[in-house]
């Protein structure tokens, strides 16, 4: 059973991603995604321009005319999160930590998906893969996800992004679509994020906070890295670290930058003091005007 507390913030939490969706979101989210195959559905004469490779030759054989195969897209999507809890996500400047935009954006995504009748499943990580939640249907089981991941601690130290999307690949037999949620503060999973995205749609939802760069100039002051536990001294007027750490910033941007462009990886920048409903909602909004076009 769980706390007072949290049952409210999940019915807060479900109500809310309801409101938002009914009014603004299911269509742009219908739109987003193309199903995960084809489904016959009916035959018609061939003309001139259509692929050969279509033609039903026994069909074809018992009606004396050349008949090609009809097909309609298939609606059912698998819909997988990936959601990183690591200690970086226990940063927040204004209401709400990472981690908790993190939560409530997946259930948003989870909710959506829901209606339109696809199978939501889960990874939980941190520094290794801590929980994982078949695709089912269903509200009871979007409300499950939900529930698992606003109570869920993170056991193990460090940020295995790699490990997540190794697994995701693994447990994923047929395309789908993945959301990345995290602030991709880890390193090494370049390759593995790129040969998800080669088997299905993968859109990076990037977590942050902008004060997390925002470091002021109080002199020396005792840190401890969140993920390992690591501590030490570090002089915020100095040179030295303001220039690293301006260095730093920049060159993190542009590595994702690349890495999302060359992998063909769609991003949705989050940030943890601002509303995530309306970066949501642009974001399938746009997407739903591209495809639209194509």
């Amino acid at each position: 059973m769980l706390p007072e507390d949290l049952q409210k913030k999940v019915r807060l939490i479900e109500i809310g991603t309801r409101r938002l969706i009914d009014d603004v979101l299911s269509g742009n989210y219908r739109t987003h995604f193309k199903g995960q195959g084809l489904t016959f559905s009916d035959h018609r004469v061939y003309v001139p321009g259509d692929d050969v490779r279509h033609i039903d030759w026994k069909a074809s054989a018992r009606t004396k005319e050349p008949l090609v195969k009809k097909y309609e897209e298939e609606r059912e999507l698998n819909v997988f999160l990936v959601i990183d809890l690591s200690g970086s996500g226990g940063f927040g400047s204004k209401e709400k930590l990472k981690s908790e935009v993190i939560a409530e954006i997946s259930a948003l995504l989870a909710s959506a998906a829901n209606l339109t009748g696809d199978k939501i499943g889960a990874l939980i990580f941190a520094g290794e893969v801590e929980k994982i939640v078949a695709p089912k249907k269903g509200r009871g089981h979007v409300m499950r996800i939900v529930r698992d991941i606003l109570t869920h601690r993170a056991a193990s130290k460090g940020t295995n992004l790699a490990g997540a999307l190794d697994t995701t690949y693994r447990i994923m037999k047929h395309a789908g679509i993945v959301f990345v949620l995290s602030d991709f503060l880890a390193e090494g999973y370049s390759k593995s994020l790129k040969r998800l995205a080669r088997k299905h749609e993968v859109v990076a939802v990037r977590v942050g906070d902008g004060r997390e760069w925002d470091v002021p100039e109080m002199g020396s002051v005792f840190v401890v890295d969140p993920e390992t536990g690591e501590e030490g001294l570090m002089d915020t007027r100095s040179y030295r670290f303001r220039t690293w750490l301006s260095g730093f910033k920049k060159k993190m941007n542009d590595d994702l930058k690349n890495l999302f462009r060359s992998g063909r990886i769609e991003e949705l920048r989050i940030d943890s003091r601002e509303d995530y409903a309306d970066a949501v909602v642009r974001f399938f909004r746009a997407r739903s005007s591209k495809t639209k076009r194509a």
